[in-house]
């Protein structure tokens, strides 16, 4: 066993904490994820459709590449991509569309920076530009696609007879009446043009392949970005039902209204379905995604020195009783008594249910949630709990989430504050901020959902 895993003090165990944590981080790099699975020769360009067969690859000789990027990554990936791929095999310039302090310059790529998580303009001209481009592609040419977590508020496309306007107040709506992400993008793919395998629709006859980093749990890949690339299994009369079962269709913009009922009359073509013939020469490989950081962090812990467990691998419902129950298991493995380091290990995507005013995000209150239970139910030992976000950016917030430890809670008090109080009010980014507790990694240019950390040790 290393000797990083028997720390003498509080300070190397968080030290440890950290550096697996950003081992989850760079697994799910979008440059070097890019660089893992795409190589190019003088006059031919091999992909590997998956990361964990090196014998599956898809090796062309394409006369053009059109390179297309959208997310929150799409600088990294397509910086990544210019670098492997000749300049001679490019059609023309690229395209890459971020949320503005992701956006940097890139050689051979026009870079837009746009709204997230709703919607602009910019964005609206970057999904035109986008569109523009591969409807251009032609037979025995690639539109090589770099999708990322963010891309449907990136680049909104929304059909002719919906304005930019009414879409971002049909978003608003859904995201006020409850409605959860499936349905989100349900209603998304049936008013847009790119979204739903619209993209692949439009690549037709060229060959198009997507290189995709995964912001959803499970991988679902019609849900990311809204599947742009991938065929789409909803239909009119599911988007309509998502606001008639919420009590608010009443309320959804008249135009709108107006477009879903002619799909549902059959006036308007369906999103494209599996079988369809856009996706005849439509392949995507899966390059980046929580489940690949899991891994990377079991890893991690284990070349640290700690026996790891993966606690879970979908760890979703409201964070602050995520946080007691988790609290519970270790009390339970403390009291059983520890030999040897533990590391419990967890990856996914808690909710807050908003009832204060206070600033936060689900991974803040999910550590100071964790400190006060340890608190009360009398959690002992040499522990550290963390839990962030793998974007480096927890909520409205510039923390990526909070780092916590036995004297945490006693920290706060001496500044003056009650933990439980700030925590009642969601105010978790104040409460760690005064303890010294934030998470602060900056942003990390990837998204693929949280990763939680909690370390414990044998008490000598």
């Amino acid at each position: 066993m290393s000797n990083s895993a028997n720390p003498a003090s509080i300070d190397a165990i968080r030290k440890n904490a950290l550096n697996i944590f950003q081992a989850g981080i760079e697994a799910s790099n979008p440059y070097k994820a890019v660089k893992r699975c795409l190589t190019a020769g003088d006059h031919h360009i091999e992909i590997r459709l998956n990361l964990n067969d090196s014998n599956q690859k898809l090796l062309g000789r394409w006369s053009k590449v059109h390179m297309i990027a959208f997310g929150k990554a799409a600088c990294a990936m397509a910086r990544a991509a210019q670098e492997i791929i000749p300049a001679h095999l490019l059609a023309g310039r690229g395209i890459a569309v971020t949320n503005y302090e992701n956006a940097t310059a890139i050689d051979n790529f026009e870079v837009i920076g746009a709204s997230h998580p709703l919607p602009d303009a910019a964005g609206l001209k970057g999904a035109r530009l986008i569109a523009d481009q591969v409807r251009g592609a032609q037979k025995d040419e690639l539109v090589l696609v770099l999708v990322s977590g963010g891309g449907s508020a990136l680049i909104p496309y929304p059909v002719p007879s919906i304005r930019l306007e009414e879409k971002i107040a049909t978003t608003d709506l859904l995201l006020a009446c409850g409605a959860n992400i499936n349905q989100i993008n349900c209603v998304r793919k049936h008013l847009s043009l790119i979204k739903g395998g619209g993209l692949a629709k439009m690549a037709v006859p060229a060959d198009l392949h997507a290189l995709i980093l995964s912001d959803v749990l499970g991988d679902d890949l019609s849900a990311i970005a809204s599947g742009p690339t991938v065929p789409d299994d909803t239909t009119f009369a599911d988007a309509i039902d998502v606001f008639k079962s919420k009590g608010v269709w009443d309320k959804v913009p008249a135009n709108v209204r107006h477009h879903l009922e002619q799909g549902l009359q059959g006036n308007v073509s369906e999103t494209p379905k599996s079988g369809d013939k856009a996706f005849k020469h439509s392949t995507h490989t899966l390059i980046g995604s929580n489940a690949i950081s899991v891994g990377a962090i079991i890893k991690a812990s284990e070349d640290l020195g700690y026996e790891a467990t993966l606690y879970n691998d979908h760890l979703c419902g409201e964070a602050r009783d995520e946080a007691e129950k988790l609290v519970l298991h270790a009390k339970r493995l403390i009291d059983n008594g520890i030999t040897k380091p533990v590391a419990l290990l967890a990856g996914g995507e808690t909710t807050v249910t908003l009832k204060g005013t206070g600033r936060g995000g689900r991974n803040q209150e999910m550590a100071l949630a964790f400190a006060c239970a340890a608190e009360k139910h009398g959690l002992t030992g040499n522990w550290t709990f963390l839990s962030g976000g793998t974007d480096g950016r927890d909520g409205p917030t510039d923390a990526a989430g909070g780092l916590v430890d036995p004297d945490t809670i006693q920290r706060m008090r001496q500044t003056g504050i009650d933990p439980q109080t700030l925590l009642n009010n969601n105010d978790a980014y104040s409460a760690l901020k005064n303890a010294g507790d934030l998470l602060d990694t900056g942003a990390t240019g990837t998204n693929v959902a949280d990763l939680q950390v909690l370390l414990i040790h044998p008490q000598s």
